[in-house]
């Protein structure tokens, strides 16, 4: 079911090429939504109806959801299910609190008189989306609106796509975490036109926002793409991915499970286990094939573990395990071994670490406090998952008195001659109360 890779006789650290990965043509996507974008643009809610009618197979009788609608689905969620959204949202709005934030200001004096101040302040109004498809995550909501809030963004929206079996309505479940976090603004709109709509506005329904956040399908993530510099984004997200970095001591049944629960995201999702244990890559191929042949989704995890992108890796030793998981750069990455947090220490490339075998990817996902909003398709070796420095951003603050100007007046004269702009220069020049050059 899973294809297995020898990477033992490899000593030129060429891992990144010969590591799977799913093929995500998001270019290729771009195409196809850039039509959706302009009509959106140009036609506003009458194109938004037409594409929900056209993709999602249900028109909303309206396009924003009545605030009365979320308040009753929180009134009607299930007691267990409610406590289960308030623990997560404590512990998310725990880390986002304590570890997450930044100083409001810090001020540098770099000579006498002259200070430069960095300001830290929240993008002014941001566009979350909600995954509706294959898993109606309203977990996502939690993992967007809470930074979000943390970090004092004053506007913030959600959308997520319309359920025909919810009478055009996003999942109750979305719904009734909105109201539960006292969001208001919420779009029955999916895809790549919801991204549209937050870039561009739609006269009388929806402002234009600053910042897009959230996972989504391949057309959600061209559309990210193509509206980039019209709006901010978080990233460019691809099918979710797991790798496990395990020794022997690593219990097959677990590995075997947390194998699963990633790829039952979706037919495209990663799963890669890098051992140095054949007789773990043994018991695993056992254990995938019992746990498959009981779970709900066993059609849509074959195809993800038969894919490409997953594979059942072999190592010299952890040494060259750990190489290889950097090389990959995993958006969940678990490490099974014994002294689980000394090798974790090695990690440098991944979204989110799990230490040992009581950390698995599922309690990230939902209630670790963790952000489950995560790089994939290797790009944890660049950048970070969403949190509250996601929504905040840097303004320089330039104070310099006369006589600080005038100390550096020469060197920065010089510097703008040096690049042929005189009027650069002059601008210094005019200060000093000395004839235009």
């Amino acid at each position: 079911m899973i294809a297995r890779i020898d990477l033992t006789e490899v000593t030129d650290g060429r891992y990144r090429s010969l590591l799977p990965r799913a093929e995500f043509d998001v270019e290729h996507a771009v195409d196809k939504v850039r039509p959706i974008i302009h009509a959106v643009a140009g036609e506003g809610e009458v194109a938004l109806r037409r594409f929900s009618e056209q993709f999602d197979g249900v028109v909303p009788e309206s396009l924003r959801v009545d605030p009365d609608v979320m308040a009753r689905c929180l009134d009607e969620l299930d007691p267990t299910l409610r406590e289960a959204f308030e623990i997560s949202i404590e512990r998310r709005r725990g880390v986002a609190t304590l570890g997450e934030q930044e100083e409001a200001e810090r001020r540098v004096e770099v000579a006498a008189g002259a200070t430069i101040t960095t300001r830290i302040v929240p993008v002014d109004r941001v566009g979350l989306y909600v995954p509706g498809g294959l898993a109606p995550l309203a977990s996502s909501v939690i993992m967007n609106v809470v930074p979000a809030q943390v970090a004092g963004v004053g506007s913030i929206a959600v959308a997520s796509p319309p359920q025909k079996e919810f009478g055009g309505l996003p999942h109750p479940n979305i719904l009734a975490l909105c109201a539960l976090l006292g969001v208001d603004e919420v779009y029955a709109v999916g895809g790549a036109q919801a991204i549209a709509m937050f870039a561009h506005g739609v006269p009388g329904l929806c402002e234009p926002v600053s910042m897009v956040t959230g996972p989504g399908n391949i057309w959600v993530v061209a559309a990210k793409r193509a509206l980039r510099g019209v709006i901010g984004i978080d990233a460019e997200a691809g099918p979710t991915e797991i790798a496990i970095l395990a020794d022997e001591t690593a219990d097959p049944v677990h590995v075997a499970a947390d194998l699963l629960s990633q790829a039952e995201h979706d037919p495209m999702a990663a799963a890669v286990l890098v051992t140095d244990s054949r007789a773990l890559i043994d018991a695993v191929t056992t254990q995938v094939e019992r746990q498959v042949a009981a779970t709900r989704h066993r059609e849509r995890i074959t195809t993800a573990l038969g894919g490409q992108q997953s594979a059942l890796v072999l190592v010299r030793d952890l040494d060259q395990g750990l190489d290889v998981v950097n090389a990959y750069a995993a958006e969940h990455l678990e490490i099974q071994t014994r002294d689980a947090a000394a090798v974790a220490a090695g990690v440098r490339n991944a979204g989110a670490v799990f230490v040992g075998t009581w950390a698995p990817v599922s309690l990230g996902d939902y209630s670790a406090g963790s952000t489950h909003v995560l790089p994939t398709a290797g790009c944890a070796c660049f950048s970070s998952g969403l949190t509250v420095r996601s929504f905040l951003k840097s303004i320089h603050v330039i104070d310099y008195s006369q006589d600080a100007l005038l100390e550096i007046a020469g060197s920065v004269e010089a510097f703008a001659m040096a690049e042929n702009l005189p009027a650069h220069a002059n601008a210094i020049t005019v200060r000093r109360g000395e004839p235009t050059k």
